[in-house]
């Protein structure tokens, strides 16, 4: 089976990646984002990638996924910056996988 990789998040943040042979879905809204990631976790995506950004606004449909192989959703900073909850979301999956926080973060 052929996966691919996505990347979901505003025009200007994610148009990059598109030279990197991603799929780049362009979502201006929470809504556009939360119809991109159902439709590309259908399609079997194997890493989806939004922006911290939208991804705020998305807690319950990217946890969804969350105990899934398939698809790992990744946060990534938007062309604002980063918001901090990709490096959150990424210690507790750490500390859930591993059982203690082995990152030596206390920001969890």
């Amino acid at each position: 089976m052929t996966y691919k990789i996505a990347v979901i998040g505003d025009r200007e943040s994610v148009l990059g990646f598109r030279a990197l042979g991603l799929e780049t879905v362009f979502a201006e809204t929470p809504e556009e984002a939360a119809a991109a990631l159902s439709r590309l976790a259908r399609e079997k995506a194997a890493i989806i990638y939004i922006t911290e950004e939208l991804a705020a606004h998305l807690e319950r449909e990217i946890a969804q996924y969350a105990d899934e192989t398939v698809p790992a959703v990744i946060l990534i900073p938007g062309r604002r910056g980063s918001l901090g909850i990709g490096k959150t979301a990424l210690n507790r999956a750490v500390e859930r996988a591993v059982g203690a926080n082995i990152l030596g973060d206390d920001e969890t």
